[in-house]
């Protein structure tokens, strides 16, 4: 019974829809052209196309993927329909382009701008709040670039790109701060039971503190502390 189905299946039909197999010979020319179409219009656009994308120039790639792809396998879409879409990309980019370059509030608009996220080791709440960032996930860009305590930031700058740029203290000016190693947020304190310098877990802000109630912070009003660290940077 089984055996009968599968003779009877549309082979055909099921690895090639409706088409001719001379069909799959088109494909490679018409993927061939795109490919081609794809490499030039990215030299068209520059380096900067490629390397940094923008939320705007993300836009651009996308459109210019998909232009590219129906052509590839579609038999209904034609190449010059869609080497059309690609001049008109270009263009608008090219306009855009050189609209940013001329007019600030434009770039604004378009690309952002960067923001600070932490200064003199402290998160810049309001700020952090805007860009929707998870603390885990932004721990763990601290961590890759050798940060294991706030403390040793004197300025983190999330660029429009997405990148965070860290400027470091000295060696010898590392304060307390609030650590960013795993599970270091995990047993927030209420109370203290020895001296010593303890962190904000929401904001960062870092204070000595007596044993005792550990009270409310003063930069953002919480009540969750942790040890801090002053550990210096292995790079």
């Amino acid at each position: 019974m089984y055996l009968s189905v599968l003779l009877n299946f549309n082979w055909k039909e099921f690895f090639l829809g409706g088409e001719e197999w001379i069909f799959l010979l088109e494909i490679v020319l018409r993927t061939v052209i795109m490919f081609l179409t794809i490499i030039i219009g990215l030299r068209v656009l520059g380096k900067r196309g490629v390397k940094q994308l923008s939320v705007f120039e993300l836009v651009v790639i996308i459109g210019l993927g998909s232009a590219a792809g129906d052509p590839m396998f579609y038999k209904d879409v034609g190449i010059m329909s869609s080497i059309m879409v690609f001049i008109v990309i270009i263009l608008f980019y090219s306009l855009l382009t050189y609209c940013i370059g001329r007019f600030k509030k434009i770039e604004i608009i378009l690309e952002g701008k960067p923001i600070c996220l932490i200064e003199n080791g402290v998160f810049s709440i309001d700020n952090f709040k805007k860009e929707n960032l998870g603390s885990d996930e932004f721990f763990s860009e601290l961590r890759l670039k050798g940060v294991s305590h706030l403390g040793q930031i004197e300025t983190a700058i999330e660029e429009t790109s997405g990148d965070i740029s860290i400027f470091f203290y000295e060696e010898q000016d590392v304060k307390y701060g609030l650590p960013v190693m795993p599970h270091s947020l995990d047993h927030p304190l209420h109370s203290v039971n020895h001296k010593s310098h303890y962190s904000c877990t929401f904001c960062g802000y870092t204070e000595e503190k007596y044993p005792g109630e550990a009270g409310v912070c003063k930069n953002c009003g919480k009540k969750k502390w942790v040890e801090a660290s002053n550990k210096r940077r292995i790079t």
